[in-house]
């Protein structure tokens, strides 16, 4: 289980990418406003290439569409999107984008020197699909339903401390990361730290197996869960264009599902600060030296200051170190101010912590008595090992008593393997591209396959140390491809891609009381099919929605 926005499967067939600038065109000048307002909007080898953009400039012509460009007789089969008509095309993009803008559907430009640090300064839109594509109903309302009983195994796991401490013990030893969150955890155990409140917004990533029909967990993150108000900018997208193309294409906009993770994310934390009790308290947004996905973390404070009236405050972990401290009765104060929620937007990747100020950091806030979002020990059930050792026959009973929800879970669960199956390994070596090999890492960019991944694997057997436990195998996961338009930087570009759903779900209990526990809308990665990882920021992927069929 993981972290930010991780990884797509694939299955590695290459069907090439087409690009196209969007330059030399006429456009109509007529397009819809948006389909809902926000105040303001807004981490290899294998990444896709896009150019830059071109200096002619884009050219407007205030005629309304031509008549054959409206005519519904000669719109696309449903889905075939490669075969829209060119210039109807050049429209709904030159649409997308003026939406994109109008609506801060924007990331910061990391051509930009100082995007990731200056608000408001080279800003370009997200990159992101067209338009949906294919989603089972069926298998949409199974990942739904999934969340909260995810949520509650998450929290039941998070309090076995033993089951956290020997499932993690021969990863410790391979892995200085999870060594030292491992050491942290183990601090809080010897001080017998509890958790009265334990507060998480947590983001499950499934696709379905086109040879299975089967809708597969690709990982749990519990920290640092992100794209929640992108996730809802993509749904009032895909909404506008559908609307306003809808008859041309075969499409509805109601099948295209409603989406509410920002307002639920930021529900979440008010909810917690209201259980922690202290007026004057403030939320502490843990975040990155340089966040180019600042704007959706600008925005849940928004909401939080604006709809809740409850005060934010950013900073890094090296200034929770150098401005912390922990007060008589417990309180965590930065810079004089109380925190009584402290909500990870950082902390997730070994970059995070460059020195021993910020591991000294996230030690400090851990012996708080503020609310993590999420804890230590939350952090670590979402450990790619852990969501191995879950998957063995007969652990999840020990956290779930319902025979049910043991069923659910275990359905949706694809092969995963510890390094010490040597049989899975010698399998794993003589098929490699049935395979993944994952790390303790998250954000993109870290899973190995193919050759590489049967290259490794015989490294580990040749070192004949315990390096293999940083590593789990997992299943490969081949899901159905289909066409597409992806827009980057201004251009687009056709290929063929497979897409990754993942489900929010917020969780918030205060010693037997669960005060909420429920899925909490929705955000979706898409990337063309030959490519293995999937992450948006990383440039591996873009965004999207689904389409239910």
């Amino acid at each position: 289980m993981g972290g930010r926005s991780g990884c797509l499967f694939c299955s590695p067939s290459f069907t090439g990418i087409k690009i196209q600038p969007l330059s030399s065109y006429t456009f109509p000048c007529s397009y819809t406003f948006p389909y809902f307002s926000f105040t303001f909007s807004p981490h290899q080898t294998h990444s896709l290439s896009f150019p830059k953009l071109m200096s002619q400039p884009l050219s407007l012509n205030s005629a309304p569409l031509a008549e054959a460009d409206t005519d519904s007789s000669a719109a696309p089969s449903l889905f075939d999107y490669h075969s829209i008509d060119q210039k109807l095309l050049q429209n709904i993009v030159y649409d997308a984008l003026v939406w994109s803008t109008l609506n801060c559907l924007l990331v910061g430009d990391k051509s930009v020197q100082r995007s990731g640090t200056v608000p408001g300064v080279g800003l370009v839109h997200l990159p992101l699909c067209l338009l949906p594509g294919p989603f089972p109903e069926s298998h949409w309302k199974q990942a739904c339903e999934l969340a909260p009983i995810f949520n509650e195994l998450v929290d039941r796991v998070s309090l076995d401390g033993k089951f956290l401490q020997e499932s993690l013990s021969r990863t410790k030893h391979a892995d200085e990361f999870t060594s030292r969150l491992l050491d942290i955890h183990s601090q809080m155990l010897q001080i017998n730290k509890t958790e009265d409140i334990r507060l998480a917004i947590m983001r499950s990533d499934y696709m379905v197996d086109d040879k299975t029909k089967s809708l597969l967990q690709i990982e749990m993150n519990t920290i640092s869960t992100s794209f929640a108000l992108i996730g809802c900018l993509m749904t009032g997208l895909h909404k506008s264009l559908i609307s306003q193309y809808g008859n041309i294409l075969g499409l509805d906009p109601n099948r295209v599902p409603a989406n509410n993770a920002v307002d639920q994310s930021a529900e979440a934390l008010a909810k917690g600060w209201s259980e922690y009790n202290n007026p004057r308290a403030a939320i502490l947004v843990v975040v990155q030296v340089e966040e180019r996905n600042m704007y959706e973390q600008h925005y849940i404070s928004a909401l939080l200051r604006d709809k809740y009236h409850i005060k934010s405050i950013r900073k890094t972990l090296a200034e929770v170190d150098q401005e912390g401290e922990i007060l008589p009765d417990g309180t965590l104060s930065v810079d004089g101010q109380p925190i009584s929620v402290v909500y990870f937007r950082a902390g997730y990747t070994p970059k995070d912590y460059p020195s021993e100020s910020e591991w000294r950091a996230r030690l400090l806030m851990e012996q708080s008595s503020a609310i993590k979002c999420p804890s230590i020990s939350y952090h670590l059930v979402g450990t790619k090992k852990i969501q191995q050792e879950l998957a063995k026959p007969g652990v999840l009973e020990r956290f779930v008593e319902n025979k049910d929800h043991v069923a659910k879970l275990r359905a949706c669960f694809a092969g995963l393997w510890s390094l010490e199956d040597s049989e899975i390994v010698k399998n794993a070596i003589e098929n490699p591209e049935l395979f993944v090999m994952k790390p303790q890492r998250e954000g993109g960019g870290n899973n190995i396959y193919g050759n590489d991944l049967k290259e490794s694997l015989l490294k580990l057997q040749e070192a004949g140390s315990e390096e293999d436990a940083a590593y789990i195998l997992m299943q490969r996961i081949f899901p159905a491809t289909f066409p597409a338009i992806l827009v980057r930087d201004g251009n687009w570009s056709t290929g063929h891609v497979i897409a990754e759903a993942g489900i929010f779900g917020t969780y918030l209990r205060n010693k037997d009381k669960i005060i909420i526990n429920k899925e909490s809308g929705y955000m979706v990665r898409t990337k063309v099919s030959s490519s293995y990882e999937g992450g948006v920021l990383p440039g591996f992927g873009v965004v999207d929605t689904v389409y239910l069929t």
